[in-house]
């Protein structure tokens, strides 16, 4: 079920996140990084454990990020990533943001939601906040997407 994250769910989102990070498929968070953003995550919790993660940045006037999504290999394909980044677009939606966007590897399964493909260069505040500390910088091959809110009303 999904529930705000709290601090004592940090480390947890932390080690999910990281796997993922050691594989290159996503930037690694600290634990103090994580601890710092935990009102922005949500996580998925079953049986006590946390089996997902998902955090909603507010990135630039009423631009907000998809980011650190993350799900258990053993809970991979039960539709929890989903769930995670549809929680999130509520919360967007309920702060007034206009527009959500993501840096991905996974250009499916968010067009699957209804982004759309755009270039990495429409989004220069991300680039010049959080990129500019990624070791792929300048030559990063995440696909960036963007989903309008305002084409769901």
């Amino acid at each position: 079920m999904i529930r705000k994250a709290n601090l004592e769910d940090a480390l947890k989102i932390q080690e999910l996140i990281n796997i993922y990070a050691s594989n290159g498929e996503m930037l690694s968070l600290s634990y103090n990084e994580v601890s710092e953003r935990i009102l922005e995550f949500v996580v998925w919790e079953e049986n006590n454990e946390i089996i997902g993660c998902c955090a909603l940045h507010p990135s630039w006037e009423f631009l907000t990020e998809v980011r650190s999504l993350a799900v258990s290999e053993k809970a991979k394909g039960k539709g929890i990533g989903r769930k995670l980044v549809e929680d999130c677009l509520e919360t967007a939606k309920r702060i007034k943001a206009k527009k959500v966007f993501a840096l991905t590897y996974q250009v499916e399964f968010f067009k699957k939601l209804g982004f759309e493909v755009t270039k990495k260069e429409n989004l220069p505040q991300k680039i010049w906040v959080d990129c500019v500390k990624c070791v792929k910088f300048p030559d990063c091959d995440e696909i960036a997407v963007i989903l309008d809110l305002q084409d769901m009303n």
